[in-house]
């Protein structure tokens, strides 16, 4: 599998949009701030979408179901984080991120957990067969939905930020949320670890020869299958980390919501390249910025905004900026 392309062409798609933009919005200080929320609102979505393409790259799996983890996600953390309202409730940002922290890190053991189980009865029997992958995810992220709705409630239910998170910090004469620059940091770590782990680890190596020739890797004695369940719990564990980061920053959640971003998320995909991970960190940057700039300056074209991106990004590139070589 091949993560890291040197073509720097699509890498500069993402400043030439926010310099495109400029002019249209004139004022130099609100050009920063949509541009620090566009890039903030990208590194979420990628969050959210690199369980998927990871999924995608290395198992050749089509999971219409990634919805139901990142719901999961999000709803335990309000869970986790109305628990300790004691940490919520300081305007100390160092005492809000020990309720945050560990509620992310609840929502990835959950959501990694039930991705388990979902690799063993919903998807294994489907291995090799696109249409009934996608078939079959789909009930099982209808049942997740519902299942939610169980043990939640099917009403939204308010995800306020920590008081420490609320507000802005001042960069020159633009207010930008405190919220979103930790979105940034978060998204770039996340980016960073699967970087590292595919390209420099014995894990990484392994997991992208067994792709490349499986028969192969399990003649010199590594179980490959094992990797694979590894490789999708780990997926869906970005999945619910995700969640959680989607639920503060729209501040609510509801079961569907994993259904709503499901259609951002093929996008995200579909514009980087299926299955590559460098491509979706692109892709997600030029939908997190191109929904901001098109909200702040046509509104009514915002709906239809990241469409109109993808098809310009695929009558120039049609498998996507960076094609994922098998």
């Amino acid at each position: 599998m091949k993560n890291i392309d040197f073509d720097w062409k699509p890498l500069a798609l993402v400043p030439a949009l926010a310099l495109l933009v400029l002019p249209f919005i004139g004022s130099g200080s609100t050009w920063v701030t949509l541009t620090v929320a566009g890039l903030a609102m990208g590194m979420i979505i990628f969050i959210i979408a690199s369980g998927l393409t990871l999924v995608f790259g290395l198992m050749d799996v089509l999971n219409f179901g990634h919805g139901v983890f990142i719901a999961l996600g999000a709803f335990v953390a309000t869970s986790v984080l109305g628990a300790m309202g004691d940490y919520t409730a300081s305007g100390s940002l160092w005492v809000n991120l020990m309720a945050v922290f560990p509620a992310m890190l609840a929502a990835m053991l959950v959501a990694g957990a039930l991705g388990l189980a979902f690799e063993r009865f919903i998807v294994r029997p489907v291995y090799g067969n696109h249409l009934k992958q996608i078939l079959i995810t789909m009930g099982g992220l209808i049942i997740g939905e519902e299942l939610i709705k169980v043990i939640w409630g099917p009403l939204q239910i308010p995800l306020p930020l920590p008081e420490g998170m609320r507000g802005t910090v001042l960069l020159g004469d633009a207010a930008v949320e405190k919220y979103r620059l930790l979105a940034v940091v978060v998204g770039v770590a996340v980016f960073g670890g699967l970087l590292w782990t595919l390209t420099r680890t014995k894990i990484g190596l392994l997991i992208r020869a067994g792709v490349q020739d499986r028969e192969m890797v399990e003649s010199l004695g590594y179980r490959i299958r094992t990797l694979f369940i590894g490789v999708f719990v780990v997926g869906s564990a970005l999945a619910g980390l995700g969640g959680v980061m989607w639920g503060l920053y729209q501040q609510n959640v509801v079961p569907q919501m994993g259904a709503q971003v499901n259609v951002l998320i093929f996008i995200v995909l579909i514009i980087g390249g299926l299955g590559s991970t460098t491509g979706a960190l692109v892709g997600a940057l030029l939908v997190g910025l191109m929904a901001n700039y098109t909200g702040f300056l046509v509104p009514k074209a915002a709906l239809f905004s990241n469409i109109a991106l993808m098809m310009a990004i695929l009558l120039w590139r049609p498998q996507g900026v960076y094609a994922l070589n098998r």
